[in-house]
This record gives structure tokens, sequence and C-alpha cells, in this order.
């Protein structure tokens, strides 16, 4: 019904519009000129309506063949879209823009980035004029005008509105006399797909990019608890050694030193249902490992620890401090012959806490440089975990040693948990 009632509404149209042309032409000019020529308007009108019946049959089997179905929608001429995209708006501006300049026919593209506006002309192909078959220059008016597209990004907060305007380039009134044999729901529908796929290929990217950083994250999770299920050979068995020598010549100290080793081992080992450590869990396993190596070193190594107590439960990715005091003895004071001091130290700034390990020994060079696996590591983690938030330095200290500092956010003063 809604094909029947559009093919007859622009034959009324056409047809109401050359009777009264008709009875105006042979009643002042026509009929003072030849005579009788009501017959030949009778054939000239019956070959228009066929004409005008045949092409809004055509435009509607075009519709029919674009979009499935057939309504009012369907067979405007002008077609409106209205599209939410949830991106900024600048965007999705370039995304319309884009979309519109790579659309089949596009000659003139005119944008404005500031006000968010595009406009274009989009040459009309003509799907059933130009078959090669001799054309009625009576028809003339029929032939294919430029369509034209107007998009209007709005913005909606996080997100853009797209208003996408498809037309002929003609006057709107033309509608109840010419078909556009569906030209513009194609530029419309066409318009839409492409936004669709770009929104689809920027969703593929970031899911990308989130399954890369879960990657990174489950594989620095990996490395961090085969760092807590190890623990260095060499200190395990220099300390039990240590403690077996002790036994004989001092059990006092024996004891000490087999119970900083109980601690350190309980805090070392792996905690799968929990992500986070605190500060003070942290520094409870830096001082076990720190105590049992006093022990062995004697007064070769000397250790001051500045933590205010509010700071402790301050939240900090396990095994981070350890992996820095570790570094301290390995790379700073065992390497020189007189040993040192390690400083423990944490401060709170701009919601953000500052732990610093620093030490007198070696400093940077040659011979007590590492691998730099162990700084590596706290790198990544603390980007994976904190992204930008976070921030590492190391820099040489004066006059001797290294000084390595860890920014984090303060979870207890923002009320904030990563993991």
């Amino acid at each position: 019904m809604t094909s029947l009632f559009f093919i007859l509404r622009i034959t009324l149209a056409t047809m109401l519009t050359y009777i009264i042309a008709t009875a105006i032409l042979v009643e002042n000019f026509l009929r003072y000129i030849f005579g009788n020529t009501e017959g030949f308007f009778v054939i000239v009108g019956a070959l228009l309506a066929s004409a005008v019946i045949t092409n809004a049959f055509s435009h509607v089997r075009r519709v029919r063949l674009i979009a499935g179905a057939v309504n009012a929608g369907t067979l405007s001429s002008r077609q409106r879209r209205q599209i939410e995209i949830p991106f900024e708006a600048g965007e999705v501006f370039d995304m319309i823009d884009a979309a519109i300049r790579e659309l089949p026919g596009s000659e003139v593209v005119e944008s404005a980035r500031d006000s968010l506006q595009v406009q274009a002309r989009v040459r009309r192909a003509a799907p059933y004029t130009h078959t090669g078959l001799p054309r009625m220059r009576l028809l003339g008016f029929l032939e294919p005008r430029p369509n034209q597209i107007l998009a209007t990004v709005t913005p909606n907060g996080e997100a853009g509105s797209v208003t996408l305007i498809c037309e002929p380039a003609r006057n709107a009134w033309t509608d109840w006399f010419l078909v556009d044999h569906g030209s513009n729901l194609e530029n419309a529908e066409a318009v839409t797909r492409a936004l669709t796929r770009r929104v689809a290929q920027r969703r593929r990217g970031e899911q990308a990019e989130a399954r890369q950083t879960v990657t990174e994250k489950e594989l620095t999770v990996a490395k961090l608890s085969l760092l807590h299920a190890q623990v260095e050979p060499h200190f395990l068995y220099n300390t039990l050694a240590s403690a077996q020598l002790l036994t004989r010549s001092d059990p006092v100290r024996a004891d000490e030193m087999l119970g900083n080793l109980i601690l350190y081992l309980r805090h070392s080992l792996p905690r799968t249902e929990q992500a986070m450590s605190t500060l003070g869990t942290e520094l409870e396993r830096a001082r076990a490992y720190l105590d049992i190596l006093k022990i062995r070193m004697g007064a070769r190594l000397n250790l001051q620890i500045e933590v205010p107590q509010y700071l402790r439960q301050a939240e900090l990715p396990p095994m981070m401090l350890q992996t820095l005091v570790e570094n301290a003895i390995k790379h700073g004071l065992e390497p020189k012959s007189g040993g040192g001091t390690i400083w423990i130290m944490a401060r709170s700034g701009d919601g953000t806490v500052i732990v610093t390990v620093a030490d007198d020994g070696k400093g940077f060079s040659d011979d007590g440089a590492g691998t730099g696996n162990g700084l590596r590591n706290v790198r990544e983690r603390l980007r994976l975990t904190y992204g930008n938030a976070a921030a590492f330095a190391i820099v040489a200290n004066f006059p001797d040693g290294v000084t390595a500092t860890i920014t984090v956010p303060d979870s207890t003063a923002q009320g904030v948990s990563y993991g």
C-alpha cells in the first residue's frame, strides 16, 4: 500500500500540474495558433503519465533492493540519521569527515572543525537513465542532479552525536514530481556503515591494547610469584651456615638469625589472594633480611629506618622495597671493603607516598653493576599497577652510593586501592 500510494502521489501531482498547464496554454495560445490540439495533448499526457509511473516504480524497486523494505522513511528522497558515537566530539568529527570524503562520487567537501560541520556535494549515478537506449529530451528534467550531505557533530559529554542529512541539491517542493532512485538512502546507509566500521576498528584496537596490557600484567605477576617462591640460594645457604656456626659459639645470636630468617621466609611466601601489600609488611621483610645480613657482616653494615607509623598502612606492590634493598646490598655495600649504611625512608606529599632506599656504597660502576632486571621489573610493575600516577628514579648519592626513590599514590589519603 505504501508503494502504491507513493506512485499514485507522484503521478497525480505530475498530471495535475500538466493538466493545469495544458489548459492554460490551450486556451490562451496554442488553440489560437494551431487550432484544435486536444488529441495531441491527450497523447502527450498519456506518455508523460507512463514515464512518471515507470520512473516512480523504478524508484520503489530500487529502494526495496537497497533497504529490503519499503516504507515512508525509505522512499523519501531526503534522509536523516541521528548517530550516537561514544567518543569525544573531535574524534567523531574526524570519523565523519573521513567517511564522507571516501564516499563514491564525493566531489566537493567543505569541513569546519571549529563548528564541527561537514558539507559535501556527491555526484549521483542514474541507474535507470543511462541504459544505452535513446532518451526522450522531453524528459530531460528527470536527469540526475547532484546530492548533498550535511553532517553536524554535537558534543554530548564524553560522546558525540552526529546529525546526518542526505538530500537532493534542489528545492523540497520538487519531491512531489522527482525521485532520486534511492541514491540518498544509499549515501546515508554508506556513511552509517563507515562510521560503524571505524568505531568497531577503534574498539578492536582498544581491546587489543587491553589484552596486551593484561598479558603483560599476568607475565609480571608470574615473575613476581616466582620471585616470591624462590629465595636466593646463596643467601639461604650462607644464612644457614652462619646460624650453624653460631649455635656453637653464640647460641643467642644464632637464635636471633634463625628467627629473622623465619620472618623473612614467612613474608616471602606467595599470597595469591592479595595483589597489593603494605609499606609496613614490606618493611618487616626488608628489616628481617637486613638483620640477618647485619649478623653476618657485623660492623660493616649499618641500618637507619625513618618511616612514620601512619604511612605503614599505605599500599605498596609486594617485593618492590625488597628489590631496592637487595640491590643496595649486592651492588653497593658488599663490593665495598668497609661496608656502609642503608637508609630506608618514607614520607607523604601531595597525595603520594615517597619511599627512598639509599646507600653510601660503591655507587654506579662497571664492577658493581648487575643485569638491571630487578630495576626493570620495578618500573614495569609500577606502570602496570598505577599507569602514569607512579614514578621511579635512581640517582647517584652524595658523596658515595646510590639513591632509589619510588613515588606511588597514597591509598590511605585517597581511599583508593590498586591491584
